[in-house]
This record gives C-alpha cells, sequence and structure tokens, in this order.
C-alpha cells in the first residue's frame, strides 16, 4: 500500500469537526511503520518526560529524545546479534519503560514480537515460543528465563534477552544478554533502516481459541497505525499531559492507547493496583485507560466511605445523589442523548430540559458538598477516561456523569487493533459505545442468514476497515471463519445500531465470556469439568460483562434423590417452589443442596489442567428444565444455543447477578 493511498484512507468519510481536530495534532498518516514514531517524537517533545515509573527501584524517569535514543539503540543491538527483518522475537515481559523500548526496538529493527505476559502459564508460553517461529526471546527477568530455560532448548532459539541487568552465563544452544549490554552493544553499532510498510506484519497477539490452544492475532503497521491517525478524532491531549498506566502493556487495548497518547507528547505514568488510589492522588492524571472492573473499584470505595458518614450526612448525601440521578437523564434527553429517547419529539425535550433546569440548582448543591471532594480522590485533573474490555455497568456510568468525570467508552476486540467504535465527548451516548472511527464500518446482521438488518434491530455485530487483523497465524481456517470474502471480520457479538450510528451491544453470539476485570473466559472447558460430577445433567456458564463467572445448572434428578436417600434426607420441594416441577421431589432451593453444588463446582472447576482463579464459579441457579431441541434451547446436533438460553432466563441471570 503506497504513502498517498494510506493517507487517503484515514482522510475519508471524516466530518469537518474531525478534521478540524486532527489540525491541532502531529500529523503521523504519512509514516510507513509505528517505529517511525519515534524520531519525530523526539524533536517535537525532546525533554518532555515520555515515561515514567515510580515504583521501580530506582524510579525511572524517560524523556522523549532519551526514548527514541533507546529504542534505536534496542534495535541496534539486535541487528548486531543478527536479527534480521521478519524474524519473530517473543517479548515475554510486563508493565515498564523497558518493555516498551523493547517493544520498538524489535519493531525498528525490522522483528515481529509476539507478546504475552511473563505470569501466563507455562505450557501456554511455550506454545507462543514456537508457534510463532521465534528465534530470539526477550524475558521480564531471570526468574521467567527459569521457568522456560529447560524447553527452550528443544527450540531453535538463537538468542536470549533479560530486561534486568541480572547476568548469567551464556548457554550452549543460545546467548543471553541482559538490558544494558544490548544497549551498550547497539551504542556501538549502526543502525541499518528496513523496508517496511502498512502491510508489513508487526506483532503477533495471542487469544484464547475455543479448543484451548491461543490463536496468534497477526496485527500489521498499517493496523496499528490507524488507531493513532484516527483517535485524535476523540481525544486531543496536550504536551505534557499525564496517562496513567495500569492495564498489561501488551494487551492490544493498551498498548494502542500508549501509542497514541505518546505520539502526541502525553506523559506515561505506570501504576499498578495496589498504587492506584494514592497515584490517581500524587499525579493528577489527564487521561487514564482501564476495563470496568477498575472503575467499579473507585465506585465501591466511595461508596463505603458514604456509608461510614453519621445517619444524618448519609440522607443528605442519597438525596442528593437521588436528584443529580433525574437531573443527568432529563439533561440527556433535552440533549438528544438518551438511550432510551432516541425519538423524544421536540415537546419531549422541552419539557426535559425545564426539568433539567428545577433540578440544576440542587444538583450545584451535590457539586459543592460532595462531587467536587469525590473527584478530588482522582487527583482532580482528569479529562476524560476511557473504558473498554467489557461492557460498563448502568449504574457506574451514571455515578461518573453526576459526579463529572466523563467515561468515554469504546469497543473492539484484539482482531481490530482494537479499537473500531468509541464515544465522543460531544456525543456521549450513555449505553452505547459509540459510532465508528474514521474509515470503520459496522454492519448489523441477521445470525443465521447473515442478511443485513435496519437500523435499531438487534443481530450480529459485523466490522471492516484498515484495523482489521491480517488473519490467525498458520491458521487459514480460522482466519477464513473470521473474515469474509468481502473483509468483514464476524465479532461474535451481538448488537444493534442508532439513527447516529452509536453501536449498542447486547450480547455474545459466540462463546468467550469476558470479564469486567478484562480476562476472557472460554466457557467449554470449564463446564466440561463441571459435568464430571455425577449430580449435574447440563450446564452452561454465564457472567458477561459481570465480575466472576456464574451457572445455570440442570440437575441429574436421579443422581440428586440417590443422594438424599443415601443420607436419610427429606427434601420434599414445596408446594410453593417456584423453580420445582410437579413432578419434582426434591427442593432444589434447599440449603444442603445448594452446599452440595457448591462443593462439587468448585472441587471440579479446582482439579480442572489449567485452572485460573477467574475460572471459580460464583453464583449458580438449579433449574429443573432440561435444555432439549424440543424447547429450543438445543441445536439438532445437541450444542447449547447460548444466546437462546442467555434470552430466556434473562431475568433468573440478572438475579443471581443483583
Amino acid at each position: 500500500m503506497s504513502q498517498s493511498k494510506s493517507a487517503a484512507i484515514y482522510l475519508a468519510n471524516i466530518t469537518e469537526r474531525e478534521r478540524l481536530l486532527l489540525k491541532r495534532l502531529v500529523d503521523y498518516t504519512n509514516l510507513n511503520a509505528i517505529s517511525e514514531i519515534w524520531p519525530i517524537a523526539a524533536k517535537a517533545f525532546g525533554n518532555t518526560v515520555a515515561l515514567k515509573d515510580p515504583h521501580s527501584k530506582p524510579a525511572v524517569v524517560i524523556n522523549y529524545t532519551q526514548l527514541a535514543e533507546k529504542i534505536q539503540q534496542f534495535a541496534a543491538g539486535l541487528q548486531a546479534l543478527g536479527v534480521k527483518a521478519g524474524d519473530r522475537i517473543s517479548l515475554i515481559a510486563d508493565n515498564s519503560p523497558r518493555w516498551f523500548i523493547a517493544d520498538q526496538g524489535i519493531m525498528t529493527a525490522g522483528g515481529v514480537n509476539a507478546v504475552r505476559s511473563s505470569q501466563a502459564e507455562k505450557e501456554e508460553l511455550l506454545f507462543i515460543v514456537a508457534n510463532s517461529g521465534s528465534t530470539a526471546v526477550v524475558v521480564e527477568d531471570l526468574k521467567t528465563l527459569n521457568r522456560l530455560q529447560d524447553r527452550l532448548n528443544d527450540l531453535p532459539i538463537q538468542l536470549v534477552i533479560l530486561l534486568t541487568d541480572e547476568t548469567l552465563e551464556t548457554q550452549e544452544n543460545f546467548k543471553i544478554l541482559n538490558f544494558s549490554q544490548l544497549v551498550e552493544l547497539g551504542s556501538n553499532h549502526t543502525l541499518e533502516p528496513v523496508e517496511q510498510n502498512y502491510d508489513t506484519l508487526a506483532t503477533l497477539i495471542y487469544t484464547s481459541g475455543t479448543t484451548g490452544k491461543p490463536k496468534g492475532v497477526m496485527l500489521t503497521h498499517g493496523n496499528l497505525l490507524h488507531q493513532i491517525n484516527t483517535f485524535g478524532t476523540v481525544l486531543q491531549p496536550d504536551v505534557g499531559d499525564i496517562a496513567l498506566s495500569i492495564l498489561p502493556t501488551w494487551h492490544s487495548y493498551e498498548r494502542t492507547a500508549e501509542y497514541y497518547l505518546l505520539s502526541q507528547g502525553c506523559t506515561q505514568v505506570y501504576t499498578n493496583l495496589r498504587s492506584v488510589k494514592k497515584d490517581l492522588k500524587d499525579f493528577k492524571p489527564q487521561y487514564m485507560v482501564a476495563v470496568p472492573r477498575l472503575w467499579e473499584s473507585i465506585y465501591e470505595g466511595v461508596q463505603k466511605q458514604f456509608r461510614e458518614q453519621p445517619a444524618k450526612k448519609q440522607r443528605l448525601i442519597n438525596f442528593l445523589l437521588s436528584n443529580s440521578d433525574r437531573y443527568i437523564k432529563a439533561k440527556r434527553i433535552a440533549d438528544g442523548l438518551s438511550l432510551e429517547h432516541l425519538q423524544a419529539s421536540a415537546i419531549e425535550r422541552l419539557s426535559a430540559r425545564i426539568q433539567a433546569l428545577s433540578l440544576s440548582p440542587l444538583h450545584a448543591l451535590g457539586e459543592k458538598l460532595v462531587y467536587a471532594k469525590v473527584r478530588e480522590a482522582t487527583g482532580g485533573q482528569i479529562k476524560y477516561v476511557i473504558s473498554g474490555g467489557g461492557a460498563l455497568p448502568k449504574h457506574i456510568d451514571n455515578f461518573f456523569e453526576i459526579i463529572d468525570i466523563r467515561i468515554l467508552q469504546g469497543y473492539g476486540l484484539t482482531e481490530t487493533s482494537p479499537v473500531t467504535n468509541v464515544r465522543r465527548p460531544w456525543h456521549n451516548v450513555r449505553g452505547s459505545s459509540g459510532p465508528t472511527l474514521p474509515a470503520t464500518e459496522v454492519k448489523i446482521v441477521d445470525p443465521e442468514t447473515r442478511k443485513p438488518l435496519p437500523i435499531g434491530e438487534r443481530g450480529l455485530v459485523l466490522l471492516r476497515g484498515p484495523q482489521i487483523m491480517q488473519g490467525y497465524y498458520q491458521n487459514p481456517e480460522a482466519t477464513a471463519k473470521a473474515i469474509d470474502a468481502e473483509g468483514w471480520f464476524d465479532s461474535g457479538d451481538l448488537g444493534w445500531l442508532t439513527p447516529a450510528n452509536d453501536l449498542v451491544l447486547t450480547g455474545r453470539a459466540k462463546d468467550t465470556i469476558v470479564l469486567t476485570n478484562g480476562e476472557n473466559i472460554e466457557p467449554q472447558p470449564i463446564e466440561d469439568a463441571c459435568l464430571r460430577s455425577p449430580y449435574i445433567d447440563q450446564i452452561m456458564l454465564v457472567g458477561q460483562d459481570q465480575r466472576s463467572l456464574g451457572a445455570l445448572i440442570v440437575p441429574n434428578m436421579e443422581a440428586l434423590e440417590k443422594w438424599a436417600e443415601s443420607q436419610n434426607l427429606d427434601l420434599s420441594s414445596k408446594s410453593d417452589n417456584i423453580t420445582a416441577s410437579p413432578s419434582q421431589k426434591i427442593d432444589l432451593e434447599s440449603k444442603i443442596i445448594q452446599e452440595l453444588y457448591r462443593k462439587e463446582l468448585s472441587r471440579e472447576v479446582q482439579n480442572r489442567p489449567g485452572y485460573r482463579a477467574d475460572d471459580r464459579i460464583g453464583p449458580f441457579k438449579l433449574i429443573p428444565e432440561p435444555f432439549s431441541i424440543e424447547n429450543g434451547l438445543m441445536t439438532q446436533t445437541l450444542k447449547i444455543r447460548r444466546h437462546v438460553v442467555a434470552e430466556r432466563y434473562r431475568d433468573l441471570i440478572n438475579a443471581l447477578f443483583a
């Protein structure tokens, strides 16, 4: 793809407002590769701090001039050790300035990095190293290397780089250097320019697969540059604005946000779950990118403080919050930004505006007495926060609007680099994921026929644009299944479009469950483990956009009755038990039955190979009616129709997590 053509992509179908917003920013539309950004940024921002890690020992502070220099030295060091354009290098490490230097150093040298956290399971990491065809590995530290070393000898690894300054003697099978040794080597070696373009592979990001084996998402320089060159239509940061970084830096969501904010001269400060509340106060960030769980945590902390107030003050706070809740909802209708009132008439909007005006004095009192103090706990300087990786609960969205911290909910997947949609500051329709980024298309189709559906009708979300992945690495079958001949990517999500093109998500058509902490859970292996219990006949996990997994369970009534008899228990169902069928002999709501199933679930899930804490099943419900073809809850091939079950039991599922 030529430079002129690539630049034209971003300028196509762009509004005048967006064009004016982009004019304020440093322009990278004519670049061919991500790595070309940093020399330009160094000239533009010079001594402005780029990366700051206050939690490392010693603390790290790197300005833009130093960042560009270290990236080039890292790249030159790799080239001096034989790394050539297209070589795969596994980058197994976590958030730090050195991760960023390594990431961009690998790309500057012409390499392709395959990225994952050093905390991931050993077998998963070794699969990524092997599947990617890596000939070099960059690891977090010596501890990480020691976990993998015995099996690396069986792979074609020629070089290992430690991101620490620990030292280790060179092994027989591969050469080992630490970070400082590599940078020093690079400082004495001339960097050779590498020919790259929009279609050149930049990175492999491995996601969970339904078979249990991760799939390598191939993202090109063009995919990633799309995000950098279009996100200015959403945010226009000032040089020196602070962005607090907490998400895994190797994940596509945090990664592309970092690329964009750093391309515009922001200062990125690294934090962690333990330090985030203090760092919000100390560093007073303007921007933060996170998953819904962080905003929930902040909300819960505030609510806890409210509950600790004297009773009289609690009543005042609750009164003010209730008034402000009515105020923001009326204001949304008046401004044409209410998802529940998209077709509001002029009279309805005028009425809402009058209502908002009448509620505004008390809202202003709430601002003076309560909301401003809550904002101070976040540093008091936040311009916008970006939320993604899952749906934002409605009450969280409302609360942050009340206290005037503006959340822009976005949407996308690793396969889409990731952002396709995001709410805009001037068009912030709560409950939606906003309109598309420039040059991006969304189409809603019938999940069965794939025929396009009209505005407002729910269906499968298809996506198309320059940010769609090249495909799954060495997996043409999965690629063909995900991307059709016209370039439409099957998101696996269900949703609908408003008349203003805001995307509203309603669930998932495919199986993957995404929790509010951003973790992707494949339900099938966990369900299979649970089915080992003699007391479970059928099970379907739920929990999309929740803190934990939940489950709908069809009990094996015969086994359960035998167990009850062996225990000499009288567990006859009560006539007023709404979950019991007329023929059912056991009260499924009884405490002893609930305890039995809790033990069964805990044992089977924890005994499953590769168990993680996020696999734990929280709330569950025993339902007497089996999933069947006859009641429409199973396919002809006896697979559970998850979206149909989720719709049938929607109220019950909502009650599980209430």
